[in-house]
C-alpha cells in the first residue's frame, strides 16, 4: 500500500532574494556576489559601480535589497540613498567608519550599517536576510554612532565630509537617470533637493555685479561649497573654463579669494547688502 501523496510536492521553492551590489572597487563588487550568489534563497541581480549606475540597476530590477557602497565617485552612496531606499530596503557596507557618516545614512533610510571587517560571511548573509524582513543590522562601529546620536539628541547634526552627500549630485542624477520617474519618500528630514543650499533660491540679481549668467551659476556653486572639479562635472565644462569664469568672476566682484567672492554674492560680507541692485 502506498502512502498517501504529500501536500508539499507540488509547492514550489520560494523565490530568491534579489540583491544589487554597489561598491566603486571591482574587487570587492566581485567578493560579494560570489559570496551571496552562493547561496541558494539569494541571487545578486545586478552590480553597480556608483550611485547613479545603482539606481539604474534598482529602478530596473527592483531587488529586494541593496548593498551601498559610501565613497564612490560621480554620485556617492550617501546621495543616492534616498532615492534607492523607495525603491528597496538599503544596507550601506563600507570602508567608512565616520559616525557623522553612519548617522547621516541612517537619518536618510538606510536599514543598516555593515563596516568591512567587523562582520563574518555568515552575518552578512544573515544581514541580508533579515534587512528583506525590516530587522536593522548594525556593525560594533556603527551602533556606537547610532547610540552616540541618541544621547546627542536628534536636532544635533555635524558636517559630512568634504564631497559626501553633496547638493550638486541631485543635478547629476537628474540629468544622468532620469530623477523625474521618482522622487524622495516626503517622510525624510530633507532630501537631496531640499539640501541645495539657500543662494540657488535667494541669490543676488546678478546685474548688480554684472555677471553673465553662466558666471552667476558658477559663482552659486562657488558659494555652495564646490570646488573647481566639482563645478566643472556640475556644468559638463573643462576646469580650465572653470577657472577663466573665476578670474572674470573674482575681478567683477572685486574679490581675491572664494570666500570673499561668496560673503558679498550673499550679502554676508561688512558693509554689504543682500538682494539690493
Amino acid at each position: 500500500m502506498q502512502p498517501p501523496p504529500s501536500p508539499f510536492r507540488n509547492v514550489p521553492p520560494p523565490p530568491s532574494l534579489r540583491v544589487v551590489v554597489a561598491d566603486d572597487n571591482p574587487v570587492v563588487r566581485a567578493g560579494l556576489t560570489a559570496l551571496l550568489s552562493g547561496r541558494e534563497d539569494i541571487e545578486v541581480v545586478a552590480e553597480a559601480a556608483d550611485g547613479a549606475e545603482a539606481y539604474e540597476a534598482a529602478h530596473a530590477h527592483r531587488p529586494d535589497v541593496v548593498l551601498l557602497d559610501v565613497r564612490m565617485p560621480g554620485v556617492d552612496g550617501i546621495s543616492a540613498l534616498p532615492y534607492l531606499v523607495g525603491i528597496a530596503p538599503v544596507v550601506m557596507l563600507t570602508y567608512s567608519r565616520e559616525s557623522e557618516i553612519v548617522q547621516e545614512a541612517l537619518r536618510r533610510g538606510a536599514g543598516g550599517y555593515l563596516v568591512h571587517g567587523e562582520f563574518t560571511a555568515d552575518q552578512l548573509v544573515s544581514a541580508v536576510r533579515d534587512i528583506k524582513e525590516g530587522r536593522a543590522h548594525f556593525t560594533s562601529t556603527a551602533a556606537g554612532a547610532l547610540l552616540a546620536q541618541l544621547r546627542q539628541g536628534q536636532g544635533t547634526e555635524r558636517e559630512l565630509p568634504d564631497g559626501l552627500g553633496a547638493a550638486h549630485t541631485t543635478r547629476r542624477l537628474q540629468n544622468g537617470i532620469g530623477l523625474s520617474h521618482f522622487s524622495p519618500p516626503p517622510t525624510f528630514v530633507e532630501n537631496l533637493s531640499q539640501l541645495q543650499p539657500a543662494v540657488a533660491q535667494s541669490s543676488p540679481d546678478r546685474s548688480r555685479f554684472r555677471l553673465s549668467a553662466r558666471e552667476a551659476e558658477i559663482m552659486d556653486l562657488i558659494a555652495s561649497g564646490m570646488n573647481n572639479q566639482q563645478i566643472a562635472a556640475t556644468c559638463f565644462i573643462s576646469e580650465k573654463t572653470v577657472k577663466n569664469h573665476i578670474n572674470r568672476i573674482f575681478a567683477k566682484l572685486h574679490s581675491t579669494s572664494r570666500s570673499e567672492a561668496a560673503a558679498k554674492w550673499l550679502g554676508t560680507a561688512p558693509g554689504s547688502s543682500r538682494g539690493v541692485g
